[in-house]
C-alpha cells in the first residue's frame, strides 16, 4: 500500500494496486495503462468425504502426489484445524503393494479428534492448505510452500518500490489475481476486462534444473517466447536486460503455459501481453525453492520497462500491414 495511490479488492477476490502515471493525454483521452498480474492463490486440497473422523480429499491446482504422505496441513473448518496426511502403514499392505506409490484417494487427513467433533467442525468442500515454515537453504535459496505464486507477488512489490524513485508516463495496475490454480483464470479475466490495459505483463514461476529445460536458479528472470508473448514487448525487455547487464533466460512455450497470460491476451479486442517467469525447483509441492535475486531482478526489469513506456510504443505493438 505505501507504493501505490490506492488499493482495492474486487468481488472475485483479486487485489488491485493503482499508481498514476504522469502522461498528459489529449483532451477526452485517458492515460495509457499497463497491467501487471501475479496470481495470489496457491495449490491445496478440498474435503471430499469424512469417514469415521478421517478426512478424504482431492487436489486444487495439480498437487504432486508423491510428496503428500506425512505432510502437515491445516483444514480450514469452522476454525483452523492442524492435521497430518497419512495412509495404511506399509506393514499392512498386500504383497506387491509396498513398491507402488500411494494414490491420493488412499490417503486421509488425521486431525486427532473424535469423529463426532470432526463432523461438527468440518464439512464437504472445506479448503485444506499446507502448513510449512519457510526454510533458508545454503547459497541464499528459500524453500517454502506457495512460492507459486508468492515469489511473483514479491516481484510486483519490488517493481513498485523501484517506481517510487522513477518517472513513468503510463498508469500502473498491479493486480494480484484470484483463481489461477483452479484453471479458470477468473481474476485475470475479470480484471483485464475492467482495466482494459494497453499492455500487460504476467509474472509466474517456471521449472528450473529439469531435464531438457535450460533454466537455472540465480540466472535471472525467464522471458518467454510463444503464442501468448508479444514479440515487441519481449524485444524491449531483452534490450533493457542487455543495457543493465542483467542476467536473463529464455523459455520457448509453443503451446502456451497455462497462466493468466492467456486470459489477459484475449480480453476485449486483445491485449499485447508477455509472461516473465521466476525459476523454481519442486513446483506444486510444499517445498518450492526460489532464489531471492531472481525475484529482485524480475521486479527491477518490470520497473525499467514501465519507466520507458511512452505514447509511441502503442503504435509499435500493432503489426504493420506489408
Amino acid at each position: 500500500e505505501p507504493y501505490v495511490d490506492r488499493v482495492e479488492r474486487d468481488r472475485m477476490g483479486s487485489v488491485i494496486g493503482f499508481k498514476a502515471g504522469s502522461q498528459s493525454p489529449a483532451a477526452d483521452q485517458p492515460r495509457r495503462k499497463i497491467m501487471l498480474a501475479a496470481h495470489l492463490d496457491e495449490i491445496g486440497a478440498v474435503v471430499t468425504q469424512i469417514d469415521q473422523g478421517f478426512i478424504r480429499f482431492t487436489e486444487i491446482g495439480g498437487l504432486d502426489e508423491r510428496v503428500l504422505m506425512g505432510q502437515e496441513v491445516v483444514v480450514h473448518g469452522r476454525r483452523d484445524l492442524p492435521g497430518i496426511i497419512g495412509s495404511i502403514p506399509p506393514h499392512l499392505l498386500a504383497p506387491g503393494e509396498t513398491s507402488n506409490e500411494v494414490d491420493m484417494e488412499k490417503m486421509h487427513i488425521d486431525l486427532g479428534l473424535p469423529s463426532e467433533t470432526v463432523a461438527d467442525l468440518v464439512q464437504i468442500c472445506y479448503i485444506i492448505s499446507f502448513s510449512r515454515t519457510p526454510t533458508e537453504l545454503l547459497s541464499g535459496l528459500i524453500s517454502a510452500k506457495a512460492m507459486d505464486n508468492r515469489a511473483s507477488i514479491a516481484a510486483l512489490v519490488v517493481c513498485l518500490q523501484h517506481l517510487q524513485r522513477m518517472q513513468h508516463q503510463w498508469d500502473v495496475y498491479a493486480v494480484a489475481t484470484a483463481d489461477e490454480e483452479w484453471g479458470s483464470f477468473v481474476g485475470a479475466t475479470t480484471q483485464a476486462y475492467a482495466i482494459r490495459p494497453d499492455a500487460a505483463i504476467v509474472i509466474d514461476l517456471t521449472f528450473a534444473n529439469v531435464d531438457e529445460i535450460e533454466v537455472e536458479l540465480n540466472k535471472g528472470p525467464v522471458i518467454s517466447l510463444g503464442p501468448s508473448n508479444h514479440p515487441v514487448i519481449r524485444r524491449r525487455l531483452i534490450d533493457i536486460c542487455n543495457d543493465l547487464e542483467m542476467k536473463y533466460q529464455n523459455e520457448i512455450l509453443p503451446g502456451g503455459a497455462g497462466t493468466d497470460a492467456f486470459a489477459i491476451e484475449i480480453s476485449r479486442e486483445g491485449v499485447p501481453t508477455i509472461l516473465i517467469s521466476i525459476p523454481s525447483r519442486y513446483m506444486h509441492s510444499p517445498v518450492e525453492v526460489v532464489h531471492p535475486k531472481d525475484v529482485e531482478r524480475t521486479g527491477r526489469l518490470m520497473a525499467q520497462f514501465i519507466a520507458g513506456l511512452e505514447e509511441a510504443f502503442v503504435g509499435e505493438l500493432v503489426p504493420k500491414l506489408e
